[in-house]
């Protein structure tokens, strides 16, 4: 596989000038070309540096076709992830886009990817608003997924308070958006929503004034290492009940900058984090395997996340896709990137590390509770929580 590396600079014009040009100059080519913007450097390094790093580990090949991917930094910047986006269209004629690796600048890749008629692979959870839906997946799994597991867990074990306390963006939104619409109905009520930025270094303020609303729990809606800071901030300040995590903060970085306050945390999370750990029976404990070892094998014992596993799952899907859609068409072409997207719909139960996936023209996730895990923080390793693997 061809991995190209290179900074990211300015195109003018609109991306739906960019449609036009890719339209004009795409031409046929025998390999398939994927553009790639993440986080590889910022606050949200955390994401974007493991799937960087498992580029290199994945088939050089699919379908019987090189593949060219080409990586850009947009270091969490919804702006750069623009650029980088419309660079890949208008100059790469890129088959793929996929980003970003967290949620802001993966809006603005979908929207490139919308108006430039350009299959797109999202690392993060996004919103689409419906009618532009069309180009998009999503690889990590839903929000309103991901937060059934842990309301499902706040209701078995009797909580009805909760505080709150999240990024100060879309993804904080995001889950006070599923708290009102699953956790209230359910009788859990919200005694605080506090936010901070993602390069904010202390959350002192907002923990005092969750822990004097006296919650019976703290749900903290943030990723990557700065998931951390609220973990440490409310233990410090005396809060012992349960702390939940988002899935977008389970990695080995959250334990070690947590510590002893991340003892007992509980996450939701894919099952990629433990495969070891899931039932023979479970779907995905092959690919997450396959994913681990491979991962592992090149960075070193749990070096794994799931967000190394979102690219490893999304070739998985191009493999499903890519043969069928090279039967009508090639690459380089619109015609391609629109055969592409049908055989999304069409190929059914592609098994991954994270979710066996059904996409369809509504559902841009195409993932079931085969999906989730809810794991726990013991002794500085990962552990499920009884009852939580499908």
């Amino acid at each position: 596989m061809t991995i190209l590396t290179r900074r990211s600079t300015l195109l003018g014009g609109t991306a739906l000038g960019v449609a036009g040009l890719i339209g004009r100059a795409s031409a046929q080519t025998s390999e398939i070309t994927i553009g790639i913007t993440i986080s590889v450097t910022g606050p949200a390094a955390a994401l974007g540096v493991p799937i960087r790093n498992m580029v290199e580990l994945l088939s050089p090949e699919i379908g019987g076709l090189k593949v060219k991917a080409i990586v850009l930094d947009d270091a969490g910047d919804p702006t750069a992830a623009t650029t980088n986006a419309r660079r890949f269209v208008a100059e790469d004629k890129a088959d793929v886009l996929m980003g970003s690796s967290t949620t802001p600048p993966g809006i603005a890749v979908s929207n490139v990817a919308f108006e430039a008629n350009v299959p797109h692979f999202s690392f993060a959870p996004i919103p689409i608003q419906p009618g532009r839906e069309k180009w998009s997946v999503v690889m990590p799994q839903p929000v309103a997924l991901m937060a059934k597991g842990l309301f499902d867990h706040m209701k078995r074990t009797n909580v009805k308070t909760v505080g709150m306390i999240g990024f100060s963006d879309s993804w904080g939104d995001l889950w006070l958006r599923e708290f009102k619409a699953q956790a209230e109905p359910a009788g859990i009520r919200l005694t605080a929503d506090e936010r901070y930025a993602r390069a904010d270094t202390s959350v002192a303020g907002q923990a005092l004034k969750l822990v004097s609303t006296r919650p019976d729990a703290v749900l903290v809606a943030a990723s990557g290492t700065g998931a951390a800071l609220p973990q440490i901030a409310l233990r410090e300040r005396g809060f012992t009940g349960p702390i939940y995590q988002t899935h977008g903060a389970v990695t080995r970085d959250f334990i070690r900058i947590a510590g002893r306050a991340a003892e007992g945390v509980i996450m939701a999370s894919g099952p990629v984090i433990a495969p070891e750990l899931l039932p023979a029976t479970a779907q995905v404990k092959a690919p997450g395997l396959a994913y681990v070892n491979a991962y592992e094998g090149k960075y070193g014992k749990d070096t794994r996340t799931q967000f190394g596993a979102h690219i490893f799952d999304a070739w998985e899907v191009l493999k499903r896709t890519v043969p069928v859609a090279l039967k009508t068409a090639k690459p380089g072409t619109q015609e391609f990137r629109e055969a592409i997207r049908q055989a999304m719909l069409t190929e059914r139960d592609i098994i991954a590390s994270q979710g066996v996936f059904n996409f369809t023209a509504t559902d841009r996730y195409g993932v079931d509770d085969r999906a989730r895990v809810l794991i726990t923080v013991k002794d500085g390793n990962w552990a499920l929580v009884p009852g939580s693997a499908s």
